[in-house]
């Protein structure tokens, strides 16, 4: 008996030895390096627009136009657009569930195909996995290319935790729509009670949206070795604007994404101010340091979020309180919206520039999913985004450090135990 039990631990021994070894193997081949996001200058953001999109790497597109799209008005207008197709649609998202809204898309993107319109449809694969057979099989027969980005399969072994969390659409190659909207009916309204979600995308024409269609291609051959191309998807594109646009969404292997260079070189840019509107705020340490440095240097950072009463994910904001005591002692003023949840992830620097997309403020967005931010240099867009800042803000409650320095011993403690989890949550 010994002697069995013996070999018995030995193989349970190589076997824990080998999933160990596995295990590593993995987070070696994901395993990105920590740089220094850190940039001097004594310019502001937009003299240094070109550096920015630079290291990023993007470019400075000008002559665009842009018009944002609050809370459900997106519904309405990217229904529209896509009824006006004539010869492509392209749509990605990660969250799309059975309701209303989604049958609506699924019969609008169904009927450009039965009109001959390319139309091709890549969904995060569990994001949306609630989105209902019925509207799958709808848009399958219609003639629609329905994808998923990274199904449960042994060949995305490594890969499952990376999520395509891009909300995309391009029209005929020639206008998109980005932003951080959600295929749920909790999207539909106007915020106006705690069912209904606050967010906030972008239509764009012009020379941008060029980029925007080989955004949607990244991912779309990556899943299908698909290569689309021609008028139909990249047409010439003339100016439509005189918004001077640039996009932060490549995730290169071993080095910092685009979206997390994006953020934090631009709170080194900023000179008198940095509003940040953001579902899911758990800046790293290095964010909280150029904050702290941003409020020495005289700029006004303000940070607004949903509290955990109006979240869709309380975890996360108990996540992110773990490091609001640091924030408020280094100046940063924080906001909780306790109504409903806001969902818009904006930006806005000195009320020149301002960036709107998918990505949130916190690990997984900046390390690990697929995201997409499009960012502008136009006092009048960052004026308007800013005012949705102070539309909210009015309604919110600001955290004051002395009160909030005495929260209980129950409170901190959930706090640091979901901070542990941050980079899945």
């Amino acid at each position: 008996m010994a002697v069995t039990a013996l070999i018995l631990l030995l193989w349970a021994l190589g076997l824990l030895a080998v999933v160990v070894l596995l295990l590593a193997i993995l987070w070696s081949i994901r395993r990105r390096r920590d740089v220094i996001l850190r940039i001097a200058q004594t310019e502001g953001i937009a003299s240094l627009l070109p550096s920015l999109a630079g290291l990023t790497l993007g470019t400075v597109v000008p002559g665009n136009a842009v018009e944002l799209l609050e809370n459900g008005r997106y519904f309405d207008v990217l229904l529209e657009r896509i009824a006006a197709a004539r010869r492509s649609v392209h749509f990605e998202t990660f969250l799309w569930k059975d309701g209303v809204i989604g049958r609506r898309l699924a019969a609008a993107l169904a009927e450009r195909a039965r009109a001959g319109c390319q139309v091709r449809v890549l969904l995060d694969a569990n994001g949306c996995r609630k989105m209902g057979a019925a509207s799958l099989r709808q848009m399958r027969e219609a003639g629609c290319r329905v994808e998923f980005f990274h199904e449960g399969s042994w060949r995305n072994i490594g890969l499952l935790n990376d999520r395509d969390h891009r909300k995309l659409a391009v029209i005929d190659g020639r206008e998109a729509i980005v932003g951080g909207h959600c295929v749920v009916d909790a999207w539909l309204g106007d915020a106006e009670d705690g069912l209904h979600n606050a967010d906030l995308s972008v239509r764009v024409r012009g020379p941008i949206v060029g980029t925007l269609q080989g955004v949607f291609s990244e991912n779309w051959v990556a899943e299908t070795s698909e290569l689309f191309g021609g008028d139909a998807h990249f047409p010439q594109l003339e100016p439509a604007g005189d918004v001077s646009v640039h996009a932060a969404y490549l995730k290169p292997e071993g080095s910092a994404p685009a979206v997390k260079i994006l953020h934090h070189t631009a709170i080194y840019l900023a000179r008198e101010r940095i509003w940040i509107q953001n579902p899911y705020f758990i800046p790293q340490p290095a964010a909280i340091d150029a904050l702290g440095e941003a409020v020495r240097r005289g700029v006004d950072v303000r940070v607004l979020m949903p509290s955990t009463s109006g979240s869709d994910n309380p975890m996360v904001q108990h996540a992110g309180h773990r490091n609001f005591e640091k924030l408020l002692r280094c100046g940063v003023r924080l906001f909780e919206y306790p109504h409903t949840l806001l969902h818009q992830k904006a930006l806005t620097i000195d009320g020149v520039w301002c960036a709107v997309g998918s990505s949130n403020f916190d690990d997984r967005s900046f390390e690990t999913n697929d995201e997409l931010t499009l960012c502008m240099l136009d006092a009048k867009l960052a004026r308007q985004v800013d005012a949705i800042f102070e539309k909210y803000v009015a309604r919110a409650q600001e955290v004051e450090l002395q009160a909030w320095s005495r929260r209980g011993a129950w409170h901190k403690l959930v706090d640091n135990a979901y901070y542990m989890f941050r980079e899945v949550l």
